[in-house]
């Protein structure tokens, strides 16, 4: 059977598995570690605190340090409210295309990863090389942030990454941060008509608003020379504000929802020190001064760290060989390459099919870009036998 066709029978077998992020991906995980460890690896199923979700880490090859990762989150998006013309966890095939929710994000990748590991297993690998499938990636990365714990935890330390988002195939060796907060404001309820006597946590909401909208040009002024990111710059944007229950009563509750794309560590940090401060010296004190209960608290959602392109990456060298590619692009959505970054590894993003499709009803990867996806595979095999 052609490659191709095993990696078609495996992406059904894939999105058969309803792996939503708020639903377990066990299953899937235990299906994965079962077709590897048949061929020899050395398998690893790392299961979070609510034994219901779990990383796997596979190795084929030596056990030391240098490996390569090929990496893939297991979670998808929800399919409620839309509309599909099909079953979307029934694979289906027509006009050149595999269609299914995680298709192309980013089942289409871990599919022609398991087909073609026969061939890394059946060979004499310079190099280990480490198949890793993570959870919850839609909801804030979790799972591959527990990961590199784990990693370092065990001592084991690869040396680059290969992480299959949908690209189109093209090498990405950059992207954005994504920071998630929610501010919550705990003021002093009362009677609307005497509103000094208590402490308007909408008010005060809307005030910090006011002071995020001004740290947002600010950014704008410390846009690093040469950016690539489309804006250059580092971006912050209000999603929710929430309070009150009726005109006439001073509220005593409100949250504001916010995030943050940093195109570095060093804006993150800008903005997350201002924002406390003009907590801590203006708005705290007076709410205070009327209501010595009254708070403000930031609470981290989540902060998935940027990949930050940089001169050596022997990822993008690796991937740019086997694919002929002549360069390397930033996008705008966030990934978990980041996070490998972080952990010491060279990074990049090169996977099958079109970010355009992940997420909507009727998502589908092109034939023709998981055998573009084989191909980088076979190469990248070839090359660990021959080293």
């Amino acid at each position: 059977m052609a490659l191709i066709d095993d990696t078609k029978e495996i992406l059904g077998e894939l999105i058969a598995f309803p792996t939503v992020s708020s639903d377990s991906n066990l299953e899937l995980i235990a299906h994965a570690a079962d077709r590897l460890g048949a061929l020899g690896a050395e398998t690893r199923v790392l299961v979070d605190e609510t034994g219901s979700k779990a990383n796997l880490f596979a190795t084929i090859g030596p056990e030391r340090d240098g490996g390569i990762v090929l990496s893939g989150h297991s979670d998808v998006v929800p399919v409620a409210d839309q509309d599909w013309s099909a079953d979307p966890f029934a694979m289906r095939e027509a006009d050149g295309r595999l269609y299914g929710r995680g298709a192309c994000d980013m089942k289409g990748f871990i599919a022609a990863v398991l087909a073609v590991v026969p061939l890394f297993a059946s060979r004499q690998l310079s190099r280990p090389l480490h198949v890793c499938l993570t959870y919850d990636e839609e909801v804030g990365c979790l799972g591959a942030r527990k990961l590199v714990g784990d990693l370092a935890a065990m001592d084991i330390r690869p040396s680059l990454a290969i992480i299959g988002e949908p690209t189109e195939m093209r090498i990405i060796e950059g992207h954005k941060g994504c920071c998630e907060y929610t501010t919550v404001f705990r003021g002093l309820e009362g009677h609307g008509s005497v509103p000094d006597a208590g402490v308007n946590a909408v008010e005060y909401a809307v005030r910090y608003v006011t002071r995020l909208m001004e740290l947002r040009e600010v950014l704008k002024a410390r846009t690093p020379d040469g950016s690539r990111f489309e804006p250059p710059w580092t971006t912050l944007q209000v999603g929710r504000l929430a309070g009150g229950v009726a005109h006439n009563v001073i509220p005593g509750l409100a949250s504001v929802d916010w995030e943050l794309r940093p195109v570095s560590e060093a804006d993150r940090h800008f903005i997350c020190e201002q924002v406390d401060a003009y907590v801590a010296g203006e708005l705290l004190p007076a709410m205070r001064a009327v209501h010595g209960s009254a708070e403000v608290v930031r609470h981290v959602i989540g902060e998935v760290a940027g990949l930050e392109p940089v001169d050596d990456n022997e990822a993008r060298r690796i991937v740019a060989a086997l694919t002929g590619a002549n360069g390397a692009d930033v996008v705008s959505f966030g990934t978990e390459a980041g996070l490998f970054q972080q952990f010491g590894m060279s990074a990049v993003v090169c996977g099958p099919g079109s970010i355009a499709q992940a997420h909507k009803p009727d998502e589908f990867v092109e034939i023709s870009q998981l055998q573009a996806c084989i191909a980088m595979l076979t190469g990248l095999a070839g090359k660990l036998a021959a080293a």
